[in-house]
């Protein structure tokens, strides 16, 4: 498929020339400073006092603003052995986080019962992922790997005013690490189980004077596979992923700053193992493997996909309480994919999926910071192509292809500003308007051969166009009941755009074609952000009642053809209204000064009131997915001093409450409760270049599946797990 539009990268660059009109609080016309040396030998306490987030587009500390938002800093990073995205399960309360079936790249995000589980080019996900300030669209490859990081935050709830539709669930800003004044570079070896070996490396460097400032980083991640093809022997659930990222720092005066960046991204790694949780009645003398990752897939161990992206930032300081801010960008990825729904060597339900995408995007940010009035205002384009072709055979008598494009234009105007009424009380209001326009164009045929070359039905053949208009406000008001504690009262809202279903069948369906509404949250929340016993003890605590309309759901029905030949369908509907209510607590404690305790807890109530199905009100027996009802996580931490710098012990436990993962409530998928155990020494010194980290993870070895497939149909019933027990042993050199 060719129809995507790749847009050259000078428009990007070319496109910064005209920044400075609208933006963010710019950061300082010099490069900053290291924070990492400030952050060795304080405790986790006192740098949370610390951390600053850039949460509400400008620059702020994170135990002072009224929002649900959990940062975790580099060196939090370090120590939880946060590899991806994916590792911020039971770190982050409320967040439902893994890798999507087959896939080791492509993400599920779930936040406070709300995201998308469906990666076709169709739907848009529910929980907004960004690189810096660069949205990104679409789920493939979007589950990143931590490589020079500086952060990583996690706003919870709709952030419909600040970041835009598609953030109804929440946002995951992935923040890389900022230019330095001086030369320093890193390089960490990493050896574990199942023959992994890591590399990475990054150099910072001025280049000619402090007026240019460069940054490299790249990283080598491998390892071999949780399980095997027992048919081809080829490695299952392993990892070959190649990542870099360069920056380019200008600063040619104290008011003006251009920041050039790119990355890319190559994963090779092959499917993931998904075990049969009952035999195929289609192949019954096919029992199901003891591991849970071994398979006997007759298709080629294909899942390939690769994602890159530029962006050209400009910051503006004319003086003033005014400051601006450009960013333009533009990302693409394409994946290619063999899809074995069946696990086995017989041709019952064999996929193949190409999918690509690539997507414009222009910001222009203005923020004002007075004495008694702070905000930001700023206009969003986005103009995005996502589409593919997947070509099904069935049985090896049903052949059939999906195939088609979504184009999405965008604009939108936003604003938002905190005003000090007294020392001790503020108001925050804003509200973000958003126009959308959609163009759908799907192809779906049926095929007499497995060669897909000339068709000989038409299954869906349409174009059609979608506008959506869209007010989302927010209300705020935070008051200092004491020196120590904040308290806040929060009311917004957000929408997660309609769509259409590309595996539309108009033959059998004609109502498949036409789309699905926009989704819409609105949600009540109070909360308090304490700093107690001298900073040695912090304590967030949030309450929500979210009022959910217009629920998006991928389903699958089963039917039967003319011929009296087995089938199925994914739809998508609106499932009707729901409410979602939770309490969220989160801390970090200094009993002693070398002990640290942190940890967070979740409770999460997820109920429809109203599921129309065939004329129907079903509420009362759906279910939420990838909504656990309770969640929690704890770290305890302790410190020693020995040879000559400090070893840090740590042991994690986290725990997830019963998870229903597909909208089919299938028994036999859903997970009950479990617990997770992980430990880790890490020793390092400000007298030594040298650090060393031992981490191991799923200590106890336990199954526990993330999703899986329920397709009666095809005689289908399987299950993706987790990683299992794993240790590995870091070495790092750090050169000044």
């Amino acid at each position: 498929m060719t129809r995507l539009k790749l847009r050259p990268l000078a428009l990007a660059i070319a496109a910064a020339g005209f920044a400075p009109f609208v933006a963010q609080a710019a950061p300082a016309a010099d490069p900053q400073p290291d924070p990492q040396s400030s952050e060795q030998g304080k405790s986790d306490a006192a740098r949370l006092g610390e951390i600053t987030v850039t949460a509400r587009r400008r620059e702020e500390n994170l135990n002072e603003i009224p929002v649900a938002v959990t940062a975790l800093s580099e060196a939090k990073i370090e120590v939880l052995n946060i590899e991806d995205l994916g590792d911020l399960q039971g770190q982050v309360p409320n967040l439902t986080i893994y890798a999507a079936r087959g896939s080791s790249s492509t993400v599920t995000a779930y936040i406070r019962g709300i995201g998308q589980s469906d990666p076709l080019w169709g739907v848009e996900p529910g929980v907004g992922v960004y690189i810096d300030d660069v949205y990104v669209a679409r789920p493939q490859g979007a589950l990143l790997d931590v490589l020079d990081v500086d952060r990583i935050e996690v706003l919870r709830g709709p952030q419909g005013t600040l970041y835009g539709k598609n953030t109804i669930g929440g946002a995951i800003k992935y923040v890389t690490k900022p230019l330095l004044p001086d030369f320093g570079a890193r390089v960490s070896l990493t050896a574990g189980e199942y023959e992994q070996f890591d590399v990475k490396a990054s150099v910072n460097a001025p280049i000619g004077s402090d007026a240019v400032v460069a940054r490299f980083s790249a990283a080598s991640l491998n390892r071999d596979g949780f399980g095997e093809n027992l048919v081809t022997g080829a490695p299952v659930s392993d990892k070959e992923i190649l990542v870099a990222r360069g920056t380019l720092g200008f600063y040619p005066s104290d008011a003006l700053n251009v920041i050039v960046s790119a990355d890319w991204m190559d994963d090779q790694s092959g499917v993931r193992g998904a075990q049969m949780l009952a035999p195929n009645r289609f192949a019954p003398t096919l029992l199901p493997l003891r591991s849970r990752y071994d398979v006997r897939n007759g298709m080629r161990n294909v899942n390939d996909t690769a994602m890159q992206g530029a962006s050209a930032t400009v910051n503006w300081q004319p003086g003033g309480a005014w400051s601006f801010k450009s960013v333009t960008a533009y990302r693409e990825s394409d994946t290619e994919t063999n899809i074995d729904f069946d696990t086995l060597p017989n041709i019952i339900a064999d996929v193949r999926a190409a999918y690509e995408d690539d997507q414009f995007t222009q910001e222009f940010q203005g923020t004002y910071i007075g004495d008694n009035l702070s905000g930001v205002v700023g206009l969003y384009y986005f103009d995005g192509t996502a589409g593919g072709t997947v070509r099904n055979n069935f049985f090896n008598l049903q052949f059939g292809t999906t195939n088609g494009f979504v184009d999405t234009t965008q604009w939108a105007l936003f604003a938002e500003g905190t005003y000090q009424v007294s020392d001790r009380f503020k108001v925050t209001a804003g509200a973000r308007y958003t126009n959308e326009k959609k163009e759908a164009d799907v192809l779906n045929q049926g095929f007499p051969n497995a060669q897909f070359a000339t068709p000989i039905v038409t299954l869906a053949d349409f174009t059609d166009d979608l506008s959506t208009n869209n007010i989302s406000p927010k209300l705020s008001l935070d008051y200092q009941a004491t020196d120590d504690t904040m308290v806040y009262g929060l009311v917004s809202r957000g929408f997660k755009s309609g769509g259409y279903n590309i595996r539309a069948n108009t033959a059998s369906f004609p109502l498949s074609a036409r789309p699905f509404k926009d989704e819409s949250v609105t949600s009540f929340e109070i909360g308090s952000k304490s700093a107690l016993y001298d900073d040695t003890f912090f304590l967030n605590l949030a309450y929500f009642w979210n009022k959910y309309k217009d629920v998006q759901l991928s389903v699958f029905t089963s039917f039967v053809l003319p011929n009296g030949q087995p089938s199925f369908f994914g739809d998508f509907t609106n499932a009707g209204k729901a409410d979602v209510k939770g309490v969220e607590v989160e801390f970090v404690a200094n009993p002693t000064e070398r002990l640290t305790l942190s940890g967070n807890l979740a409770y999460l109530d997820a109920e429809y009131s109203e599921f129309i199905d065939r004329g129907v009100n079903v509420a009362n027996i759906q279910e939420f997915t990838n909504a656990p009802p309770f969640q929690a996580g704890m770290t305890a931490q302790y410190r020693w001093d020995v040879f000559g710098g400090e070893l840090s012990g740590r042991v994690t436990g986290t725990y997830q409450g019963r998870v229903v993962p597909t909208t089919d409530l299938s028994p036999a998928i859903q997970q009950a409760p479990y617990a997770l155990l992980g430990a880790g020494l890490l020793w390092r010194s400000d007298e030594s270049p040298w650090s060393v980290a031992l981490q191991g993870s799923n200590l106890t070895d336990r199954a526990y599946r993330t999703t899986g497939y329920n397709i009666a149909a095809l005689g289908v019933l399987t299950g993706f797990y987790g990683p299992p027990r794993q240790v590995s042993l870091t070495v790092a050199y750090t050169f000044d």
